[in-house]
């Protein structure tokens, strides 16, 4: 979704990221059922918007970086049916290349 598709504008130093689904097997190919997935936050995403910023603030990401970030720390919302994260840019650990 590109920036100007996604209808909110986070404040201050937030960035909203839409999360990447799940994976539903293990390396060794297990199997892993949605019930025991259900209580796992994503802990990578995309980021989508970056918010209005603070003065003398510069964004170590930008739209379209692939990072992690810490598991407990975004709230989740729902933007026109689709899943997505905001957190605090002091929450995200890394850009993924």
């Amino acid at each position: 979704m590109a920036k100007s598709d996604i209808k909110i504008q986070p404040l201050g130093k937030r960035v909203v990221i839409k999360a990447e689904e799940a994976e539903g097997t293990t390396k060794g190919g297990l199997i892993i059922p949605p019930t025991a997935q259900e209580d796992q936050k994503p802990e990578v995403g995309l980021v989508v918007r970056l918010g209005t910023g603070e003065k003398d603030f510069t964004f170590s990401v930008k739209v379209g970086d692939r990072i992690f970030f810490r598991k407990y720390s975004p709230d989740k919302m729902e933007i026109d049916g689709e899943p997505y994260f905001i957190i605090s840019e002091e929450d995200i650990l890394a850009i993924i290349s």
